[in-house]
C-alpha cells in the first residue's frame, strides 16, 4: 500500500503547514507511520556507479537513506557527494554533518549546497576524533559540537541569516536531526542530553545501536516522563552482527556500543552465526516497534546491506505501506 502523503521523486511540493521541509522522510513520519532509515556504506571510490548499485538494497524498503560523514574518522567518499548523486535518482537522502573535519564557514556553506540540491535532511554530528580513524595525523576542527550546529542550522532555517547576521536570500527548508546514545554512561544523564539537542532544534533522533532492549525501555520511560516523545521523532538503531567474534570486537573496539555478554553467547552457540545476527536484529526491530514514544527504526547493516529487506519483511515493522522506490517512482 502506498500513502498519497508520500510524495514522489521530482515532484515540485510545497511545504506542508506544521512542516519545516518538502521532503518524504519528515511526511511520513509527521503522518504518524512507523518509518525507516538505513546507512548506505560510502565506497573508497570516485565511481558514481558503485553508489548506484549499492542504493539499490534500500529501494522500496527504506523511507531515507543515511550518508555517512568519515564515519570513525575514516576517509570515504563524502556525505555531500553521495546525497548529490542519489537525491538526484530520487531517494531521499539524510546528509550526516560532523563538526570534526570543518568551521562554521565551511558548514553554513554545506548546508545551502545540500538544500539547493534537494536534501531535505540533516543529521549534526559531533563526530569521533582523527585518533581513533585512518588519518590519525589529521588535525582536528571542532569548531562547534553537534548542539551548536543543530543551534546554527536552525538560525539559517528559520532565522534566514548567517551565524554573523548577513540575511539570506533563501534559507535552507530542512527536517533536522541528532544522534543519542542511550547506553553510553552514565545512562541516567542520556535523557537530559537528548533534551538538549531537542532544545536546540533536533526533529528526528537516530540511536546508536540497540541490543539491549530493557535499557533502552528504561531510557524511553524517561523520554516520556520529559514529554520529549511529544517533541522529537525517535529511531533507535538496530542492525545484523555478523558473528560472536565480530560482535566482540565491535564492543571492544567501536566507542559507545553496548553488546550484552547473552547476545555474544547466543552467537556463539548458533550453527549459523551470520544468519543468527539477522534473526536476532529481526526480534529487536519487532521488540522495538512496540515501545510507546518510539517513531521507527534506524537500520545499519554495514556490509549486509543486501539483508535490509529480508529483515523489514520478515520483522512485518511496515505493516501493509511500501515505501518509494526506483521501480515505482
Amino acid at each position: 500500500m502506498r500513502f498519497s502523503d508520500e510524495p514522489q521523486a521530482g515532484e515540485s511540493l510545497p511545504i506542508l503547514p506544521g512542516h519545516c521541509s518538502p521532503g518524504r522522510f519528515e511526511r511520513v513520519l509527521r503522518a504518524g507511520h512507523f518509518a525507516v532509515t538505513a546507512e548506505i556504506a560510502p565506497p573508497d571510490s570516485a565511481d558514481p556507479a558503485e553508489v548506484y548499485s549499492r542504493a539499490l538494497d534500500f529501494d522500496g524498503f527504506v523511507d531515507a537513506i543515511n550518508a555517512t560523514d568519515g564515519s570513525g574518522a575514516n576517509c570515504h567518499m563524502s556525505s555531500m557527494g553521495i546525497c548529490a548523486l542519489l537525491t538526484r535518482r530520487g531517494y531521499a537522502m539524510i546528509l550526516q554533518m560532523s563538526c570534526r573535519d570543518r568551521n562554521r564557514i565551511a558548514m553554513q556553506g554545506d548546508v545551502l549546497g545540500a538544500a539547493a540540491m534537494g536534501v531535505a535532511n540533516i543529521l549534526c554530528l559531533t563526530g569521533d576524533g582523527v585518533q581513533s580513524g585512518d588519518h590519525p595525523e589529521a588535525k582536528p576542527v571542532f569548531d562547534m559540537d553537534s548542539i551548536s550546529a543543530l543551534a546554527m542550522v536552525r538560525h539559517l532555517r528559520d532565522d534566514s541569516a548567517f551565524l554573523s547576521g548577513r540575511a539570506l536570500s533563501s534559507p535552507p527548508p530542512l527536517f533536522m536531526g541528532a544522534a543519542a546514545n542511550p547506553f553510553a554512561p552514565p545512562t541516567d544523564f542520556r535523557p537530559y542530553r537528548l533534551a538538549k539537542k531537542v532544545a536546540a532544534g533536533a526533529q528526528f533522533i537516530q540511536t546508536q545501536y540497540c541490543f539491549d532492549i530493557e535499557r533502552l525501555k528504561t531510557f524511553m520511560s524517561k523520554v516520556r516522563d520529559l514529554g520529549l516523545h511529544e517533541k522529537v521523532f525517535i529511531l533507535p538503531g538496530v542492525g545484523p552482527l555478523a558473528s560472536a567474534r565480530s560482535a566482540e570486537w565491535i564492543r571492544s573496539n567501536v566507542a559507545g556500543v553496548h553488546i550484552p555478554d547473552a547476545v555474544i553467547r547466543r552467537l556463539a552457540g548458533a550453527k549459523d552465526q551470520k544468519q543468527e545476527g539477522v534473526d536476532l536484529c529481526i526480534e529487536l526491530a519487532q521488540q522495538i516497534r512496540e515501545i510507546e514514544g518510539v517513531s521507527g527504526l534506524h537500520l545499519m547493516a554495514y556490509r549486509q546491506e543486501h539483508r535490509i529487506g529480508e529483515i523489514i519483511t520478515k520483522s512485518k515493522v511496515l505493516g501493509d505501506r511500501v515505501p518509494w522506490s526506483t521501480q515505482t517512482a
